[in-house]
């Protein structure tokens, strides 16, 4: 089997994006699934400014800017099999944009319920169903649901929910994630410490309800990894990290792999330290599962996650000199991509030489977007159906 370590050995920086009029912390990065010759692949990002920019992933030149405005962005996700872009805002709106046309208005609106404020959305592997997640208001956390397909026979581009599940967290719901080949399976992650996985084919919320799994602190990051990706995991607002198997659910096997609630001090880090976690990133080719964090100052750090535990494997300097915001790993070049609170966005791949004149002066900015930490006792949860934790 190919060796996790392979991949990422040298990697370097190719590509660094110009910097704009306005800097901006880049929250958050996806890139087309279904490329197309003559466009290559674009790049999407979320900025803290409230516009959603596009970029060629090669040459990271500007294509063009979605300005909301309206609210703060929480996340952007392009379609699976069209040339269609998801941004959601705290708005109470997900708006999807037609990446080949130039207009600023988008092509459809899929607008939430009066009090809905979205922090966290996704859209399932065939582009059928769209799930966001709302902060906490009133008595009220919500996963609201659409149906995301088009008809032509509608001239309203605004859509309305299909429905909500608000029974199974009692916070902030930071993380919605659909498994990447079920289009019916999605696990969630929230301020309460709940991980929960729904199978959403089923009729009602109590049903639908596969797992829950508790994290013991505020859920900041959730993804599927493993074969056939029956596995979960995430990461909370204080480093910590857990991981579940779904396959021993029904079976006298542990159903968690690995619980370690500050992974800042299990970590021993080459000439530097881990200062916090960014997400996680499951290696098919491998069948491995990668921790990416970083520190203040702009190095990223590669962890490699195994059942034994979590080792350190590399870190990526010289790049960002401020924090290391988001990612997005191509399995097809092993490349990189990688944004921050510095401004900059950056393609790193094996071997890459970087065509650039001069390296760019700290550009840390001032933004209110800012994480909400909430650290949570293990005994304040509610779960229903089958518990781990």
């Amino acid at each position: 089997m190919e060796k996790i370590e392979e991949h990422f050995a040298n990697l370097s920086i190719a590509r660094r994006s110009a910097i704009t009029k306005e800097p901006t912390y880049l929250l958050d990065i996806d890139t087309s699934k279904n490329v197309q010759k003559e466009n290559g692949c674009i790049v999407a990002i979320s900025c803290s400014n409230g516009s959603v920019r596009l970029y060629n992933k090669e040459t990271l030149s500007l294509l063009r800017e979605f300005n909301e405005q309206s609210g703060l962005l929480k996340g952007v996700k392009f379609a699976n099999s069209y040339s269609h872009v998801f941004s959601a805002c705290t708005d109470g709106t997900i708006k999807c944009w037609d990446v080949r046309l130039s207009g600023k208005t988008p092509v459809q609106v899929f607008k939430g319920y009066p009090s809905n404020v979205f922090i966290s959305f996704d859209i399932n592997c065939n582009d059928h169903i769209i799930c966001a997640g709302t902060e906490k208001v009133g008595d009220d956390t919500l996963m609201v649901f659409w149906d995301a397909r088009s008809s032509s026979q509608s001239s309203c581009p605004v859509k309305d929910p299909l429905g909500v599940y608000s029974e199974t967290h009692s916070d902030d719901i930071t993380q919605v994630c659909f498994h990447p080949d079920n289009p019916n399976m999605i696990v969630s992650g929230s301020t309460d410490g709940l991980v929960n996985v729904f199978d959403i084919s089923n009729d009602n919320e109590e049903d639908a309800l596969i797992a829950t799994c508790n994290s013991g602190s505020s859920v900041s990051y959730v993804g599927w990894s493993g074969k056939e990706y029956k596995q979960i995991y995430c990461m909370t607002h204080d480093e910590g990290f857990c991981w579940w198997d779904l396959a021993n659910l029904d079976t006298d096997q542990p159903v968690t792999c690995l619980n370690i609630q500050d992974v800042r001090e299990v970590i021993n880090v080459q000439n530097g330290n881990l200062d916090y976690l960014v997400g996680g990133l499951y290696h098919e080719k491998t069948d491995q599962l990668l921790v990416v964090g970083g520190t203040n100052t702009g190095t990223i750090h590669l962890i490699n996650c195994a059942s034994s535990g979590l080792t350190y494997m590399r870190s990526l300097e010289r790049g960002h000199s401020a924090t290391v915001r988001s990612f997005c790993w191509s399995m097809q070049d092993d490349s990189l991509l990688t944004g921050g609170e510095d401004a900059q966005l950056l393609l790193w791949k094996p071997g890459a030489t970087e065509k650039i004149l001069a390296k760019k002066d700290n550009m840390k900015i001032a933004s209110s977007v800012q994480k909400r930490i909430r650290v949570h006792s293990n005994d304040s949860y509610k779960s229903k159906k089958k518990h781990s934790g």
